[in-house]
């Protein structure tokens, strides 16, 4: 008759042995994944403190003219190295054209950002002029004191990040103020027959024009991210060491079994 006394060594080979390469597969890419989810966050982390410590840089640099912002960019192969950039606008507001950028919250309010378009020399530039509340009535817009006339004010330039839409914007039907779920430059071109420049500008907080300036450039500070990326850590370690014991757990019951088969 077999031994059925085994050592702790030899078990442990026994349980890794009955593995089965599925149950390994499964364990390795799910591991795996959490990994490369808790490296993404590592990664966002860094790239938000390089840019807080940019724009620290750049706060103390003089405002530039559009033109002199669009000579950078030209300089320069990086799509968003103007992001951020101090501006001076000078010029006037396009009557009539007002977007709504709709389910933008403050203070537990549901509102909306007032966009209107600014004519300055040869160039049309999207303005974010700040938040307005928003009606409980979702069929009433507010009322928005549009803009009209010259104006000359500070404010930065934002390279706007593409986001994900459960449907497509449809501006077949048009209403001024208009409402839109998302900032979509071309299309906005196309709808005012006026090519808008590839980027918005943002009020500078200490401008009195315009409403309520309550955004921030950074919305996830680079300690969230890396919050997040502890959470992904610990899990893929956790996910690791579940399946290290049920596999053992596993090959051990088996092993029991052929025990007890054999004395038979």
């Amino acid at each position: 008759m077999p031994s059925s006394k085994h050592s702790a060594a030899e078990r442990i080979k026994i349980s890794l042995s009955n593995i089965s390469p599925l149950w390994l597969i499964i364990t390795l890419v799910v591991f795996a994944g959490l990994v490369k989810l808790g490296l993404w966050q590592s990664a966002r982390a860094v790239e938000k403190e390089m840019r807080l410590d940019r724009m620290a840089v750049l706060q103390q640099q003089n405002s530039l003219s559009i033109p002199e912002v669009l000579k950078l960019k030209s300089a320069n192969t990086q799509d968003d190295y103007i992001n951020d950039f101090p501006v001076n606008i000078h010029g006037t507001f396009v009557p009539g054209i007002v977007f709504l950028l709709d389910n933008q919250t403050n203070k537990n309010s549901l509102g909306y950002r007032v966009y209107q378009v600014i004519q300055s020399g040869n160039y049309a530039i999207l303005v974010n002029l700040g938040w307005i509340q928003g009606s409980i009535n979702r069929q009433v817009l507010p009322n928005v004191d549009e803009l009209i006339g010259n104006f000359q004010f500070q404010g930065h330039i934002r390279i706007l990040e593409k986001s994900f839409m459960l449907m497509k914007q449809n501006f077949e039907v048009i209403q001024w103020p208009l409402r839109v779920q998302q900032i979509e430059l071309e299309k906005f071109s196309t709808l005012i027959g006026k090519k808008l420049l590839p980027f918005v500008v943002y009020l500078d907080k200490n401008e009195e024009l315009g409403f309520e300036k309550n955004w921030q450039p950074i919305v996830m500070p680079p300690e969230k991210h890396r919050a997040y990326a502890f959470q992904w850590f610990s899990l893929a370690l956790a996910w690791l060491l579940l399946m290290i014991w049920a596999s053992y757990r596993f090959g051990r019951d088996t092993n029991n079994n052929d025990v007890i088969n054999e004395a038979k």
